[in-house]
């Protein structure tokens, strides 16, 4: 996964602060502590980036939390119905048992992308 470092994709899928890279904006590094899926860090200690721009920053990521739980959603639904010929009842089980296990992943994910979108990866400046 290093290689992908500074590009967003690596700050999507790491929970990584957006900025610099080098440390997780969670709390907790295991979205399944349910208790403490959500929980940030106010600011990384490497650059001091405060990750939560403004109260309620973060209500945003529900509008992207659709379109990702909709992308498993989608994934479960091949999978199960077109790739394992399972019957369509079936397949909404499969869909829903996918959609309740990958809720905190899904969190975290909306999250991540969220914040991505408003900022960006700045390359460490060389000491002269």
């Amino acid at each position: 996964m290093n290689i992908l470092k500074g590009t967003k994709i690596y700050s999507i899928f790491t929970g990584s602060c957006p900025v610099c890279h080098e440390e997780s904006m969670y709390t907790e590094s295991n979205a399944y502590k349910l208790s403490q899926t959500l929980n940030m860090k106010e600011r990384c200690s490497h650059c001091d980036t405060k990750y939560k721009i403004e109260p309620s920053f973060f209500y945003g990521a529900m509008y992207v939390s659709y379109p990702v739980g909709i992308a498993f959603a989608v994934a479960a639904f091949v999978i199960g119905y077109l790739l394992l010929k399972l019957s369509l009842l079936t397949t909404f089980f499969l869909i829903a048992a996918t959609m309740i296990s990958l809720l905190p992943v899904i969190l975290r994910l909306s999250r991540n992308i969220w914040i991505n979108f408003f900022m960006h990866y700045k390359k460490k400046q060389k000491l002269s």
